[in-house]
């Protein structure tokens, strides 16, 4: 097993490089880059701020290169001493293949360098935005699993009964209302849209709660979360749910299901005895990647519609603005943790199922 992790380990090295390559040329390409964006911020507020512009200096950035910025419609009518400082002060100034390996070398110390409009640190600015996702991610995964099992393993052995047929039709409603659509309903129905304010609106606290005490707090945490974990909860848990009874299906049907019963098993301990851990396999495995599919994608817009200020927020307004040290940064860390949650991944079959080793396949 140390072999097969060693592999796995160093493998991380080439993909992770491959993919911010990969993204790196794609950028090239895109229109609108901050240079592009701050000359024309200049040319709408007039040049009484180019002096602030010229008077800063060089930044070390590693980043796309801007095609021909100086060039851009957008510059006409200013100083191209000034386009020059621009093109410097977010590291423009360089050949693209230099600001790539200066990328890779920064990113291997974890050095992501500064947001080009935030003037943070790309590190502090995931660890600000950080506990906002994790706390929606983690509650709405365990939510989703705890629902999706029970419920799953009920239609599997009801297969073809009414219960089976009507929670299917709850499933497909779940399964075709997106997150965000069902988030916006919530708010509607319960956070003062137009029926009722059960729930708050906004944030994960309440305004002041740093000073209340501990239960106080825990509790006003736990109010601010109920409606981003339903929305997240509504609009994930019908694959799982469908993925959980296909499974368990597949294993009653086998041989020795047959033979357990044959031999006088009761049918709790056929299904928790002998199906279960077969089945679960595939569940208990992709519970990491479902974490980060949830944590990095599906709660994006759900911390809009909340204003949550999570890492899904940060990587939105991110693109939208160019800000490539953190776009980079963070899809650097982004891809690193998921690769490491792939392999944590294989190795809970081997904790689900201790006959499977990796080290002897092939």
């Amino acid at each position: 097993m140390g072999a097969y992790l060693l592999r796995r380990l160093v493998l991380v090295i080439p993909t992770l490089f491959g993919i911010i390559a990969i993204n790196f040329a794609v950028v090239q390409f895109a229109p609108g880059g901050p240079v592009e964006q701050m000359i024309a911020e200049l040319r709408g507020k007039g040049a009484g701020v180019t002096g602030r512009i010229t008077g800063q200096g060089a930044r070390e950035a590693a980043g796309p290169s801007e095609s021909g910025a100086s060039g851009y419609r957008g510059a006409r009518g200013l100083d191209p001493a000034i386009v020059a400082d621009i093109r410097k002060m977010f590291g423009f100034d360089k050949p693209a293949w230099q600001r790539f390996l200066e990328m890779v070398g920064n990113y291997l110390r974890f050095d992501f360098g500064r947001s080009f409009f935030r003037d943070e640190s790309v590190l502090r600015l995931v660890a600000q935005k950080m506990p906002v996702s994790i706390s929606i991610g983690l509650w709405s995964t365990l939510l989703i699993y705890l629902v999706s099992i029970p419920l799953g393993i009920s239609k599997a052995v009801r297969d073809g009964s009414r219960f089976d047929v009507a929670s299917s039709a709850v499933v497909l409603v779940g399964y075709a209302i997106p997150g965000f659509l069902f988030a916006i309903l919530l708010v509607v129905l319960f956070a003062g849209g137009s029926f009722v304010q059960w729930f708050p609106l906004r944030g994960l606290t309440s305004e002041g709660a740093e000073f209340w005490p501990w239960p106080a707090r825990i509790g006003d945490y736990l109010w601010h979360m109920v409606l981003p974990t339903v929305a997240l909860v509504a609009g994930g848990f019908a694959s799982l749910t469908m993925l959980t009874k296909n499974c368990f299906l597949e294993e009653i049907r086998k041989q020795y299901v047959l033979t357990a019963r044959a031999k006088g098993a009761g049918e709790t301990r056929v299904l928790y005895g002998h199906v279960f851990r077969n089945a679960m396999l595939l569940i208990v495995a992709g519970f990491p990647q479902a974490f980060i599919g949830i944590l990095f994608s599906s709660a994006l817009l759900v911390e809009i519609v909340f204003s949550l200020d999570g890492l899904g927020l940060l990587g939105f307004e991110s693109t939208i603005r160019r800000d490539y040290p953190v776009m980079f940064g963070t899809l650097y860390m982004f891809t690193l943790l998921g690769l490491v949650m792939q392999i944590i991944g294989d190795l809970m079959y081997t904790v689900v199922d201790p006959r499977i080793d990796f080290a002897r396949r092939g």
